[in-house]
């Protein structure tokens, strides 16, 4: 295990009835607040109304901004930094997933400063200071609630990049399960998707050679969320699964299990910002047609992993650790495809014929992200196996 500091300061709220103490939360950091949310589902669900229940009870002086859209976008980003500095508010409240969290965030950012807030997605400059952030949580997948990362598309070029800095990590956030009941399957099985995503790229893509804690940790909270999923798609409002796939999929990616694994890197998540900034489809439905891929071109590299993962996951017998990785790869792909999510690009409209195209897109965010191993040419080899 590799030297490292884990410090996550966000402090979560979680449980049936909890989004009542909203109100209180946000009061410590101000008396006037920004509401971002999405684009209806909130106020059909009634968490609308007890959000803002609790805001008002707590007197507290709201500002809305609506709208946010799955695989958010800069141009509205801007819009509500507008409002932010216009209306001096307090802190940022996001009302939603990682759509409207990550919007949030970048709204807390730029509302700080008169830079381009572009500038920080392309490394030009460093955050230096951010509006309070607080969240309550409708869809679990992206743990942008307990981490400290946004993400989001500038239209003009396709571009989907990332910023990372202490001061977009959430104040608080609240977690209630029964919010997610009236989450649709499809976004079920892409929350799962991401979230299992978020952990084996860390589980695949380190410098640490002897981890037998932190794949442990993987694999159980792998096999938890697999378990949730599938009782969730039987059964929407099934409270223990919604509340454990809640909490999973936000130790997924909070810093827990790449504790102690040195650098890691995300190159499935790299070429699939490529897929959702250009095609507009769920960056979960994305993922679980990427990380197979992905999956299939690495295996021979580190078959002993691979392996690892068919026998703990599907208890996969056979001794030849390639086949055995291969078998489980084969497996996980056959799960996600069985949750309803698409595992071909072919099943989400795309055409083969575009792979070059995705790839000179998604070469510009590797190199943003020092993958330099990733080049247009071997990401062109892992699209292909994802066809």
């Amino acid at each position: 295990m590799q030297n490292f500091v884990f410090e996550n300061p966000t402090k979560i709220v979680f449980g049936r009835g909890q989004i009542k103490k909203i109100g209180c939360e946000t009061a410590k950091f101000g008396k006037k607040v920004l509401m971002v949310y999405g684009q209806g589902s909130v106020k059909r669900s009634g968490i609308y109304d007890q959000v803002v229940a609790s805001l008002k009870a707590a007197d507290i002086e709201i500002v809305e901004f609506p709208g946010v859209k799955s695989n958010p976008v800069l141009s509205h980003a801007l819009k509500g930094i507008g409002i932010a500095r216009r209306e001096a508010v307090d802190a940022v409240l996001a009302v939603g997933g990682g759509s409207v969290i990550d919007t949030a965030k970048t709204i807390a950012v730029g509302a700080k400063t008169d830079d381009d807030v572009w500038d920080y997605f392309v490394r030009a400059k460093t955050i230096q200071d951010a509006l309070p952030i607080l969240t309550v949580v409708t869809i679990s997948a992206s743990a942008s609630e307990m981490n400290p990362a946004a993400v989001i598309t500038k239209e003009d070029g396709a571009r989907k990049f990332s910023i990372r800095s202490p001061f977009i990590q959430p104040k608080t956030s609240i977690l209630d399960p029964a919010a997610l009941f009236t989450l649709s399957p499809a976004y079920s099985a892409y929350s799962a998707v991401d979230a299992i995503t978020h952990m084996l790229e860390g589980y695949f893509n380190n410098r640490e050679p002897h981890s037998p804690l932190q794949d442990r940790l993987v694999e159980g909270l792998i096999k938890t969320i697999m378990e949730s999923a599938e009782a969730i798609l039987k059964e929407p409002a099934d409270y223990d699964a919604r509340a454990n796939m809640m909490w999973a999929a936000t130790l997924a990616f909070n810093g827990l299990t790449t504790a102690g694994m040195g650098m890691i890197s995300l190159p499935a998540h790299m070429i699939e910002h490529s897929l959702s900034a250009i095609y507009d489809i769920a960056h979960g439905a994305g993922l679980s047609i990427v990380l197979p891929g992905w999956m299939f071109y690495a295996v021979e590299k580190d078959p002993v992993k691979f392996a690892r993962l068919g026998r703990k996951l599907f208890g996969i017998e056979d001794d030849d650790n390639l086949k055995a990785g291969m078998e489980g790869i084969s497996r996980l792909k056959e799960w996600f495809s069985s949750i309803g999510s698409p595992v071909s690009l072919g099943e989400a409209n795309i055409p083969e014929e575009d792979i070059e195209k995705i790839a000179e897109n998604a070469h510009v965010l590797a190199q943003a992200w020092g993958l330099r191993d990733y080049t247009e040419e071997i990401i062109v080899d892992i699209l292909s196996l994802c066809k």
